[in-house]
């Protein structure tokens, strides 16, 4: 794993139920640090990173040109509470967020939303993490 993560995003990481061809959704990824280590242990999967600040995408991006390239890891501007599959996208194996407040409880007015969208870009069977547990606590993503 790549030297500039933290020792937290390392556990939140390795805590991941990934398989080498894991789709995963990164909400909130900030300047992408996760992402890119996610992305590292991947070998035909893929990590789409999603924040909704500009800056961060933008930051995100510049620090991660040879994994974009190798087409494990790309980068969109979007908030959860907003977030909807491309048109073609597949769904999500795996979804995650460290420090996203409408997902880990801080700014729970939105949770309803939120969790309808990733209802909507995860496949059935796949899991949400957020950190708050022993690094990480699944969010039960089962239909209403």
């Amino acid at each position: 794993m790549a030297k500039e993560i933290s020792d937290r995003l390392a556990a939140v990481v390795q805590a991941l139920p990934l398989t080498p061809a894991s789709r995963v959704l990164e909400i909130g990824c900030g300047p992408g640090a996760a992402a890119r280590a996610v992305a590292d242990r991947l070998v035909e999967g893929h990590v789409l990173a999603i924040d909704r600040s500009a800056k961060a995408i933008e930051q995100a991006r510049s620090g991660s040109a040879a994994l974009i390239a190798t087409g494990r890891l790309s980068f969109r501007q979007a908030a959860v509470e907003t977030f909807t599959l491309e048109p073609g996208e597949e769904p999500f194996d795996v979804a995650f967020a460290v420090r996203v407040g409408v997902l880990d409880g801080r700014h729970s007015r939105d949770f309803p939303v939120a969790l309808d969208r990733l209802r909507a870009a995860v496949r059935p069977g796949g899991r949400l993490f957020v950190d708050g547990g022993d690094p990480l606590r699944e969010i039960p993503l089962r239909a209403r």
